[in-house]
């Protein structure tokens, strides 16, 4: 099978100087996803619907996750728009924490607590890309990292790297992998908003939500994690363990979705699915979106043991996309895999410490079912 090489094009330069580019991958599927080297951002990415192709009355292919027009609205907006997040992604309470009996303090930058690394997090950089050749013939693309030591008062150098995949069938991998020289809490997710309809003005209230948890992480005024265990969804508007409409409940007097101002909180996955194979990471389903008015489907599968969704509330429409249109209120749903918020201080919660004798190794795969339905 032939290498489906990704290529590149100018996308500008930051407000210091450094060149950005604009990667292209291509699947025979018709899917076709761009990314960015500023903050490894998957700056679009265009999916085919049910009706897709030639011919009359068949519509094009719609770019599916939001995105902004240029590296200036990248550096200066505060919503992630398709980023990889870190060194450590949500929440870390106060920006400190204690390891191996050394406090540590991160700039609190979201209510008094460290969000997503700090204020100049891993989506405010410059990322190294190398083209994959891989034997399948995929479009595979790695985006490097090199994080120093103190790098927002995180102990320890970081080489972190991210690889995005297209596969032939339309879904997109997403591969991480980091490694240290000292202990150090890593937490890495993708800050994708996805809307299936293509139409950010249409929002994704009306899309359908299945999420793969039974229990999820109630917050304080804060954002952070309240102590004790999670609480079960059953009953609650946080349940979604059958498909509806994400907006179906949003607006109920509840207190969680009153402290948010919507959705953004962590859902505890559960441990249905086998690992994939001997040597390969486990993946579970996190999550099935679908947007009845096109038909596009998506599902997220993953190895990270929690699903942060955030429906995109504190989206205000002061800045627009690529076609100008303006990014409001639920204009994009975020479905970010990851470890749980605040873990760092959180003893009773999955360890997120890496350490030198060990490498961190993540996956996230990206897929369109309504793609093989078609196919078949």
């Amino acid at each position: 099978m032939s290498f489906a090489a990704p290529f590149s094009a100018p996308f500008g330069v930051t407000p210091s100087g450094l060149p950005v580019e604009r990667w292209t991958l291509r699947s025979a599927s018709g899917v076709e996803a761009g990314v960015l080297t500023y903050g490894a951002a998957l700056h679009s990415l265009r999916v085919p619907g049910p009706d897709s192709g030639p011919g009359p009355g068949k519509r094009p292919p719609a770019d599916v996750v939001l995105s902004l027009p240029d590296v200036k609205h990248y550096a200066t907006h505060g919503a992630y728009l398709g980023a990889v997040v870190g060194r450590f992604a949500n929440r870390i309470a106060a920006g400190t924490f204690t390891l191996d009996g050394t406090r540590h303090h991160i700039p609190g930058n979201d209510r008094g607590n460290s969000l997503h690394g700090g204020a100049d997090g891993f989506n405010r950089r410059v990322w190294r890309a190398e083209p994959c050749k891989r034997p399948d013939g995929a479009a595979s693309l790695r985006l490097s990292l090199d994080s120093p030591d103190g790098d927002q008062g995180f102990p320890g150098s970081l080489q972190v790297s991210v690889t995005y995949t297209l596969t032939s069938d339309g879904s997109l991998a997403l591969d991480y992998h980091a490694v240290t020289d000292r202990p150090t809490p890593v937490n890495l997710t993708h800050h994708a908003y996805f809307n299936l309809s293509g139409d950010p003005d249409r929002g994704v209230l009306d899309h359908l939500l299945t999420v793969d948890a039974a229990t999820y992480l109630p917050i304080d005024e804060t954002g952070l994690p309240l102590p004790g265990a999670p609480a079960p969804v059953a009953g609650s508007p946080f349940d979604f363990t059958r498909s509806r409409r994400i907006g179906s409940r949003i607006a109920e007097p509840d207190e969680q979705l009153a402290r948010a101002g919507g959705y953004d909180h962590c859902w505890v996955l559960d441990d249905r699915d086998h690992p994939s194979g001997e040597g390969q990471l486990g993946l579970r389903r996190a999550a099935r979106l679908e947007d009845p008015s096109s038909g596009r489907v998506l599902e997220v599968h993953t190895s990270e043991p929690g699903l942060q969704v955030y429906a995109g509330q504190q989206l205000d429409g002061g800045f627009s996309d690529f076609l100008g249109r303006r990014l409001g209120a639920h204009s994009g749903l975020c479905l970010e895999t990851q470890h749980f918020p605040d873990s760092p201080n959180r003893v009773d919660y999955p360890d997120t410490v890496l350490r030198p004798d060990q490498s961190l190794r993540s996956r996230t795969v990206l897929s369109f079912p309504h793609l093989t339905a078609v196919a078949r």
